[in-house]
């Protein structure tokens, strides 16, 4: 890989890897299992990176590369799950907590629960809106239609708030 591709890379890296994990990390059971994700993510971008080809924004192609591995990554567990005949637990530790008020802890414990709670399409969706990503570079990577992604939101936050609303 040339220097010029290597330092894209890093750039691209920098400026999105907290973004990148917090997608990981919607979709791993654990901590651990979070940074193990991330780590494959790394790899499959690392890859791929001579085959982009600029269709959309280089943060866009990484988060759908993301997306997807993160989602092959979920399969893989319910897989394994299902073959042991064991429930895993899946966490959601999107929101970190800087020192917060234990009622804060709790309200965002709460969230994370109800966002594990989605499928993961809806779950998929959610996280990048999160990240405050544009309905239009959501719909780049998901494949929906930027109106579709305007519904579905509606629909999440909806469920979401009932949710919350239900066990706070």
């Amino acid at each position: 890989m040339d220097k010029n591709l290597e330092n894209t890379f890093l750039d691209a890296l920098e400026a999105s890897q907290d973004k990148l994990f917090r997608i990981c990390s919607s979709y791993a059971k654990d901590a651990d299992d979070a940074k193990d994700l991330f780590q494959e993510v790394l790899v499959n971008i690392w890859k791929a990176m001579p085959s982009f080809n600029g269709n959309s924004a280089l943060d866009t192609w990484m988060y759908r590369i993301t997306l997807n591995v993160s989602l092959r990554h979920r399969a893989n567990l319910i897989r394994e799950k299902n073959r042991r005949g064991q429930i895993k637990s899946f966490t959601i530790e999107y929101l970190g907590h800087d020192g917060e008020h234990d009622q804060n802890l709790k309200k965002l414990n709460v969230l994370r629960n109800c966002v594990r709670m989605l499928n993961d399409a809806d779950k998929a969706i959610v996280t990048l809106y999160l990240e405050e990503l544009a309905y239009k570079e959501i719909s780049e990577i998901t494949g929906l239609k930027e109106n579709t992604i305007a519904v579905r939101i509606k629909r999440i936050k909806e469920k979401l708030l009932h949710c919350l609303n239900d066990k706070l």
